[in-house]
Formats: C-alpha cells, structure tokens, sequence
C-alpha cells in the first residue's frame, strides 16, 4: 500500500501552528478509495455564529483503515470566516487527502456533496451581513427560538451523490474554477483547537472506524465536537453505498505476537469473499428482481476477473521457476502482483459501490425546524 503520511500527532501539531500556511496541502495518499459518505440528519444548530462542518473519511496510518469524523457545528474562529471542507482525490496512481480550511470564502472541495449547503460548489447554507451569521433554514436545521437570523431560499440539489472523493473511477469529475485558485491564495486558518480535538477523539473511536462500521457509523453527526454520546449524536441512517475494506486493512485482520502486521495480500486466490449487499426490499418486486439479477451477474463477472488474474500470475510463477529468476527479480514480480491485485479489489468494491446508488432508495428531505411565530 502505498501511503506518504505523518503521523497524527505530528499532523496535529503542524495544523495547529501553521495559521500562516496556505491551508488545503497535502498531508497523506492512499492506495484505495474511502468509504461512500453515509447518510444522516443534521442536528440542531447550538446558538449564533455556530458553522456547519460536514462528516468526512479520515486516514488512520496507525490501523491502515479510514474513520469517520462525524459532522458538527463549530463557532467561527473569526467573523465573516467560511469552511471550505477537506476532501479526497485521485493523483498519480493514490488517494490524496487535502485539509479543511476557515478562511472568508468557501473555496474548492473536490465537488464533493456533503449536503446541508455543501452541494460540491460554494456553501449555500448561510451567509454574513452587518457581522452576524444568517441561517438559510431550506438546509440547514435551526431553531428559529434560539437563532433568530434565519432567512430561506430554496436551493435544489440536482445529485443524490454519495461518493467521496474526487476524480479516479468513479470519482467526482470536478475541477478548480479561476475564482476557486484565487480563494486559495487568500489568508486561511487552519481547523479550530476543538475541531483538532474532535478528530483525533474520532480517531481514537475504534466503532467509527470503516472496517467496523462498514460505511455506516454508529454517529454521524454531533451537535458540538466531541459529543459524541447523548441526544447530541446522530446515528446514520444507512451507509451510502456498501463498502467492503480491501484485504488486510484495518483492525479486522489479527497481529502477530510482536504487534505487526500480517504479510500483505499478493494474489486474488488469498482474497476473502466479497460481502454482497442484502436483497432489496424497496416494496416492488419487479424492480427487487432485476436488481438482484444485476447483481449476480456482476459477481459472476467480478469471479471470472479474479480467476483471470490469478491464471496471469500463476504462469508469470512458472517462468520464474523455469527461468531459475534470482530473488530481486522474484521480488519485484511480487510487489506487481500486490498492486494488481488491490487495484482489481478496489475496482470491484467501487462498482459495488455505483450499483447502489443507482438502486438506492431517495433520500427523505432533510427535516426543517418548526416554523417561528
């Protein structure tokens, strides 16, 4: 796997003293994709001032597994400052991770949707005047007794997107706009002192880890960061799309008695099943039907792609046996056949992925606060 990281203590620091650096660099890659973003309700803004900083997928290196860092209203670090939040994107041959960002516009995301005004351009969620924060109450969730500066204009989200990164297969396609470089090369702030705080106890949750919750976290949102019990945590409502971690990532596979890791997966032979979703149930058999028929027709498809691979690798063994390879070529044949072997794992998981959202059932609209007297 193919990882450029530092760890999350020195990454921590780093944001935390480099207010002066231009926020939005790169901090980790990997060599596959994150979870699809689950879906969830978005609790009740806390009070005046508070921003809506949406759930994202976070690198652990330390577990080799994504977590999730639930969504959650953090107060401006100054006034007129925006979030502009982190995303993920395919780059020469990885997944880069680009950080989150205050700054006075909201900048560019990767085109990500995380809903509630972040729709994958610019934040429709509220607005600044006269040093107040106003509430655009169609997408975000706010008690008109508490907030009193709400304001409502109809935003249509035309994508019922889940994925989470941007670019690659399957990806987001969008790119920086003229006025998204020039946002880039304004004055940022790096994540809050709590907004850090709130990572790193999600870090440190081993329930909202990908391989445990399987894209589904047991809480998606907070109403304050780190609240992570109580009224003031949001469950998901259901994953976004069924996510399978790839071989021998993440805490399911054991340690040998010395802490390591075991030997990485090579060939697809040593690959465990893929876990398919469960039937349907969208109360139309027909519909159930076909898309059980596409779904076993995908695994007939994905089961003949890994037998094809395995044959390719077997022969490329029996010429290195009859060719009595030395042990550097041995191993650089190994090391090809480890990355063949990911990329046809990710790819299946990611087709996994888009035959769930096209057969996903739509999404209830977000609730609204009640209406103010």
């Amino acid at each position: 796997m193919r990882i450029r990281s530092l760890r999350a203590v020195l990454f921590a620091l780093v944001v935390l003293i480099m207010s002066s650096v231009s926020f939005g660099q790169v901090r980790i890659s990997v060599s596959f994709g994150p979870p699809a973003l689950p879906i969830y309700e978005q609790p009740l803004c806390p009070g005046d001032g508070y921003i809506w900083t949406p759930g994202y997928w976070a690198w652990n290196d330390d577990d080799g597994d994504y977590y999730w860092v639930p969504g959650t209203w953090v107060l401006a670090p100054e006034i007129g400052f925006f979030w502009t939040p982190p995303y993920w994107t395919w780059n020469d041959g990885a997944f880069v991770f680009y950080d989150g960002y205050w700054g006075p516009h909201v900048g560019f995301y990767g085109g990500i949707n995380y809903g509630f005004g972040y729709f994958g351009e610019g934040f429709e969620g509220g607005r600044w005047d006269n040093g107040h924060f106003f509430y655009n109450r169609s997408v975000t969730n706010v008690n008109v007794t508490i907030v009193h500066n709400v304001y409502n204009t109809t935003v249509i989200n035309r994508t019922e997107n889940r994925v989470s990164y941007n670019g690659g297969n399957g990806g987001v396609n969008a790119r920086p706009t003229p006025q998204d470089q020039a946002v880039a090369r304004e004055r940022h702030l790096p994540p809050a002192a709590t907004q850090m705080q709130h990572m790193q106890a999600a870090r440190g949750n081993p329930e909202l880890r990908a391989s445990a919750s399987h894209g589904k976290p047991p809480f998606a949102a907070t109403a304050r960061p780190g609240a992570f019990t109580g009224r003031e945590a949001v469950p998901a409502r259901q994953a976004g799309a069924p996510y399978n971690p790839p071989a021998n990532r993440g805490p399911a596979q054991p340690r040998t008695e010395n802490g390591s890791h075991p030997a990485p997966v090579y060939h697809p032979k040593d690959l465990p099943p893929v876990e398919r979703p469960t039937p349907p149930n969208t109360g139309n058999a027909k519909t159930d039907q076909k898309y059980q028929q596409q779904q076993q027709k995908l695994q007939q498809k994905q089961d003949q792609e890994r037998q094809k691979l395995q044959q390719q690798q077997d022969k490329e063994h029996q010429r290195l046996a009859q060719q009595n390879a030395n042990e550097a070529r041995k191993q650089q044949t190994e090391q090809k056949h480890q990355q063949q072997t990911q990329q046809l794992q990710q790819r299946h998981v990611q087709q996994q992925q888009q035959m769930q959202q096209r057969h996903a059932p739509p999404s209830r609209p977000e609730p609204k606060p009640p209406k103010g007297k």
